[in-house]
């Protein structure tokens, strides 16, 4: 599936890029408002987070944001060529179900990555650019759901 503008991709991405993490933060705390049933997934030695901000302050969770961000760099690095990123995007996914994550809550982690944007960006978080993120995450969203497959 190819996207129609990569280069708005790309460009978009260098502004979070320089601070992934506190960008990564402001996508997870809005996940969190939006879907608070979420917060009990998360759990490092058997802890469970009291609260939201909680969560976000423990080191294990800031590198689960790592990884997240990481995850969109290199969808970003690979817009043209998706397909390349299948068999790991898949792998992700079966990663994520076996943690219990449903394939529902995605639709909340794009929204929350749209809003992200849009805190990051400003105005320019054009329509267009919002339309290729759509785009870029319904792709990376339906390879993941293969993990999924075969319930």
């Amino acid at each position: 599936m190819e996207l129609p503008e990569p280069e708005l991709i790309r460009q978009s991405w260098r502004a979070v890029s320089r601070s992934p993490l506190e960008h990564g933060t402001v996508l997870f705390a809005r996940l969190f408002d939006l879907e608070p049933d979420l917060l009990p997934l998360f759990q490092y030695n058997c802890r469970q987070f009291s609260s939201p901000k909680d969560c976000l302050s423990s080191p294990e969770f800031l590198d689960h944001i790592r990884k997240v961000m990481l995850v969109i760099d290199t969808a970003v690095t690979n817009v043209e060529d998706l397909s390349s990123l299948e068999e790991y995007l898949a792998g992700l996914g079966k990663k994520h179900r076996a943690v219990g994550v449903k394939l529902s809550s995605f639709s909340t982690v794009g929204e929350s990555l749209l809003y992200m944007l849009e805190k990051c960006l400003g105005p320019a978080f054009t329509p267009a650019v919002r339309a290729a993120w759509s785009q870029l995450y319904a792709a990376v969203v339906q390879a993941m759901s293969r993990g999924w497959d075969g319930e």
